[in-house]
């Protein structure tokens, strides 16, 4: 598989971050950080064009296997999240990084990223690709430069 450009597939959205999210001290719960990278993720997936429900419909679910969490800088209440999810692998499973931001300083605030495995609705296996319909969608976005927004 060849290294994917990190600019062509990514996407981005902005949320604030909750009082019902944050501790005693107004800090983001740390655990509420993987909700912000599935945030990103689900409207990557919407802009490929491959939802959670296509992938349901197509007889397959991702479960996660590996989250890696870098912790650089908090997120407070009140504050403005900038989530960007980039597609890193999507042949032989589905690798999203992540980079969380607060939108108002500009400051990187977090990196990760989420490793998922698909699996057979039908029989329950692990596949060790992914979905043709899925890879297809990618490489024709891959093909065209990029998402067209």
């Amino acid at each position: 598989m060849e290294q994917l450009d990190p600019h062509i597939l990514t996407a981005e959205t902005e949320f604030t971050i909750e009082f019902f999210e944050v501790d005693s001290m107004r800090i983001a719960w740390h655990g509420n950080y993987i909700n912000y990278f599935e945030k990103a993720r689900r409207i990557l997936l919407e802009k490929i064009g491959y939802t959670y429900i296509d992938m349901e419909k197509d007889g397959f679910a991702f479960p996660v296997t590996e989250v890696k969490v870098k912790y650089m800088k908090s997120l407070h209440f009140g504050d403005t999240c900038r989530a960007k999810a980039i597609l890193d692998e999507y042949e032989n499973m589905l690798k999203v990084n992540f980079e969380l931001y607060n939108a108002k300083t500009g400051e990187l605030t977090t990196k990760g990223s989420v490793s998922q495995m698909c699996v057979s609705l039908d029989t329950g296996k692990s596949l060790f690709v992914c979905p043709k319909t899925f890879t297809d969608k990618v490489e024709a976005i891959i093909r065209a430069g990029g998402f067209k927004d």
